[in-house]
């Protein structure tokens, strides 16, 4: 009889955003004459940039002539889009990174779940709690923990993000190997100091460990003190692999266009001691189980890099951070305290009480969905995130259900 990975069956049964969706379709079905107005998973509302629409349209007119027909493109992703993102993202703010360490894929959510598959089964995992679930669900999936007890698999270390270190988390005191580092950070909205950047990448190379570093949401940040990129750290390249993604800068999050930055010098070793390209082995998995991003999408996010490309995707991102100011002060006003949303998209909002049942409260009496924070791990409870993803007018509406509830 065929057998199943077991590793499986160590998960919490459902994903959070699946129990979420069940709870409020549930509700939905109870009260068909109460409309609900989402503010919990972080997907966005606003449509795509008009720059990103019109390179879509010229691409795909391209692909409808055989002069300029595009089948299979480079696994990594076209020379226009990475020579692009190496000199917009990187070496204008300093950073040494170069076209060819850019790796184009259709999503970071998928890179995240995937880089995992180039390290031993038996390294040390160093995971934040709260965090986002795909980063420890794929190392339980591949077996590099034990099983869940009192909420915490065993064999990793969380780093706990609190209100007593600002929900940024410290360095911890026992070597680790592997270390998931996101700033401004998913789910607490908190971002990162360069001392406090600078003192991880001081930890990996001592210990010779990796960071994976998800910046998925740099486009929010608006503090000129807080770094864009691990690699404005000094030795960032040497330990430290970077996850970007268009979807939320740029709204791609149904079109799907994102890329992970591999250093050449970052590296790992076999049971023999020897080191290996990280660069290397991912290439080699990238062209073995991924076949490119579409050509139109590609073109579609080289054009965020154009003048007119850069002040739409700016202005988009104003867009949800001038939510996510609205639901800050409507928290103050409730005397909730809260921190995020000034240099990312996301409030943590420190509810006082069980966050699930804060999660059923704002369902029941004010139709507004918001993420339960112990969905994000054991420190998460108590707190609840809000998404600044939506209308302007859905997000006023929703934060005076709230007031009117509470």
């Amino acid at each position: 009889m065929i057998r199943i990975n077991e590793n499986y069956t160590k998960l919490a049964s459902s994903y959070l955003f699946a129990d979420i969706a069940r709870r409020v379709a549930a509700y939905v079905a109870a009260n068909p004459s109460k409309p609900v107005i989402r503010l919990g998973i972080g997907d966005v509302t606003e449509p795509l940039p008009p720059v990103c629409v019109e390179a879509l349209r010229a691409a795909s007119a391209e692909m409808g002539e055989r002069a300029t027909f595009k089948g299979s493109g480079p696994e990594q992703g076209y020379a226009f889009l990475r020579e692009a993102i190496a000199q917009n993202d990187y070496v204008e703010r300093g950073c040494a990174i170069s076209p060819d360490e850019i790796f184009v894929s259709d999503g970071a959510k998928c890179d995240c779940a995937n880089i995992q598959e180039l390290f031993a089964g038996d390294i040390r995992l160093a995971i934040p709690d709260p965090v986002y679930p795909v980063y420890l669900d794929t190392n339980v999936m591949a077996g590099r923990t034990g099983p869940s007890i009192g909420g915490r698999y065993q064999g990793v270390t969380y780093l706990e993000s609190t209100a007593a270190n600002g929900y940024v988390p410290d360095v911890p005191s026992v070597p680790t190997d592997l270390i998931y580092l996101c700033f401004p950070n998913n789910p607490t909205g908190a971002v990162a100091t360069r001392a406090q950047l600078a003192a991880w990448v001081d930890y990996a190379r001592r210990n010779h460990a990796v960071i994976l570093f998800d910046s998925a949401y740099e486009a929010f940040i608006r503090d000129p003190q807080i770094p864009h990129s691990i690699y404005e750290i000094e030795g960032a390249r040497d330990v430290a692999l970077e996850f970007r993604s268009f979807s939320k800068t740029a709204g791609f999050t149904g079109t799907r266009c994102a890329y992970l930055v591999v250093p050449k010098g970052v590296v790992a070793y076999d049971t023999a001691g020897k080191p290996h390209s990280l660069h290397n082995l991912w290439n080699r998995r990238h062209t073995t189980k991924f076949n490119g991003v579409a050509y139109p999408v590609q073109k579609a996010a080289a054009a965020t890099y154009t003048e007119e490309g850069r002040r739409q995707t700016r202005a988009l991102a104003d867009f949800y951070l001038g939510n996510a100011k609205l639901v800050r002060q409507a928290m103050g006003r409730l005397r909730l305290r809260c921190v995020g949303g000034d240099n990312a998209p996301y409030i943590w909002v420190n509810t006082g009480r069980d966050s699930w049942e804060f999660f059923d409260l704002l369902l029941n009496r004010a139709q507004v969905v918001c993420t339960p924070g112990a969905g994000f791990g054991r420190c998460g409870e108590g707190h609840v995130r809000i998404s600044a993803f939506n209308s302007r007018e859905n997000v006023v509406s929703a934060l005076d259900r709230i007031a009117r509830a509470l």
